[in-house]
């Protein structure tokens, strides 16, 4: 029980360490760069913080209120940034976090568009997400693009298992060959299709 414990201890700080790295990453965005383009096909940086914002507004509703998707619907679809980006990704990652962080929230089961799924995957699905998207953000505002060791090694033991099968969704590239040597950084995100 007591490695369990742990387990959900360091899932939540390397959750919270990845919601503030991009929180830090959609504060540096200029106001002349919310238009610019983004490693991800066909997504602006206003496209990109509005994705991860969406994802957040879900958590509440999946964890907490223990909806399903098709009781939530479409009610994040579209622009949920509103004419404050910082303000509304600040909010909804707050409420994300005090979501998962909940006592007994990574104990239950979620009801994700592909079926039930335990919290704690949905939560590590969710980490790697945002630490993954955070270098597409730095990548596009020109912000430094190294991400730290710990987030990075966490989404690649979370992301390697199913990589391969990811852009058979149609939601991610290709893996792409890493440049040579062992940074697992570019491993990472060669998995995703990008190219460091």
């Amino acid at each position: 029980m007591a490695h369990l414990e742990q387990d959900v201890t360091t899932l939540l700080s390397r959750h919270s360490e990845a919601l503030a790295l991009f929180t830090e990453r959609v504060h540096a965005v200029r106001p002349d760069q919310w238009d610019e383009p983004t490693p991800c096909t066909e997504w602006s940086v206003r496209d990109l913080v509005n994705h991860l914002t969406a994802e957040q507004l879900w958590v509440p509703d999946l964890v907490t209120d223990g909806a399903t998707t098709a009781d939530v619907g479409d009610a994040y679809d579209g622009d949920v940034l509103g004419k404050n980006p910082r303000g509304v990704w600040d909010a909804a990652a707050r409420a994300a976090r005090k979501a998962f962080a909940a006592p007994g929230a990574l104990e239950r089961t979620v009801w994700l568009s592909y079926g039930e799924t335990p919290a704690v995957a949905y939560c590590a699905q969710m980490t790697t997400d945002a630490v993954v998207h955070a270098w597409d953000l730095s990548r596009a505002i020109g912000a430094p693009e190294r991400l730290p060791d710990e987030l990075v090694n966490f989404a690649l033991d979370e992301v390697t298992p199913y990589a391969s099968g990811l852009s058979k969704t149609g939601l991610f590239a290709p893996p792409v060959e890493p440049p040579p040597g062992d940074s697992h950084q570019a491993r990472l995100l060669a998995l995703l299709g990008r190219r460091a």
